[in-house]
C-alpha cells in the first residue's frame, strides 16, 4: 500500500487542487492506500465505497480528476476493519499537519465539518448520508473558475 500511495502522490505532486476528507472509511481508503479511493476503482475487484465512488464520479463529470490531489485530514483510517467511527480531536490535530503540508501552492477544498474547520475556506458538503447532490453542486462552485486543460494540451486556466 504504501508504494501505491507514493506512486499517487507522485503523480499528483502538480495538482492545482487539494480535496481534503475526514478519514479513511474502512471499505475505501483503508484498503486501497489511495485517499477516497476504493480498490475496485483501481482495480475493478473488491469492495466498493460509496463515497469514494461518488467523489470520483463528480470529478470526472467536471473533468478534473487528474487535476485534484484527494487526501484526508486524518489520514490513517480510525476504527476497525468493518467499521468508521469519527476521528478523536488527537487524531485531527496531528493528521491535519499532512494536510497542511500538501496544501502549500494548491488550492483547498474542505469536504465536510472536519476538513472544514481545520483548514477554512469554502465549505463543500460531505457526499456521505444522502449528501451526493449537494456535494457535487458545493464542488462545482468551488473549482467554477477552473477551466481543464484543452484536448491540445494547453494549460489549464482560471477565469475571473
Amino acid at each position: 500500500m504504501r508504494a501505491r500511495l507514493e506512486r499517487y502522490l507522485d503523480e499528483r505532486a502538480d495538482a492545482p487542487f487539494l480535496l481534503v476528507a475526514e478519514a479513511p472509511g474502512y471499505r475505501g481508503t483503508r484498503v486501497s492506500g489511495i485517499p477516497l479511493t476504493s480498490e475496485r476503482q483501481l482495480t475493478g475487484a473488491g469492495s466498493a465505497e460509496a463515497t469514494a465512488t461518488i467523489v470520483h464520479r463528480a470529478l470526472a463529470e467536471l473533468g478534473l480528476e487528474q487535476q485534484v490531489l484527494l487526501w484526508n485530514v486524518v489520514p490513517t483510517h480510525p476504527g476497525d476493519q468493518s467499521s468508521n467511527r469519527p476521528p478523536t480531536r488527537a487524531e485531527a490535530e496531528a493528521g491535519v499537519v499532512f494536510a497542511r503540508a500538501l496544501a502549500r501552492g494548491r488550492t483547498v477544498v474542505p469536504v465536510g465539518r472536519l476538513a472544514h474547520a481545520s483548514l477554512g475556506g469554502a465549505y463543500v458538503r460531505h457526499p456521505s448520508h444522502g449528501g451526493a447532490a449537494a456535494f457535487r453542486a458545493g464542488l462545482a462552485a468551488a473549482l467554477a473558475c477552473y477551466h481543464a486543460p484543452s484536448a491540445d494540451g494547453s494549460s489549464a486556466v482560471f477565469s475571473a
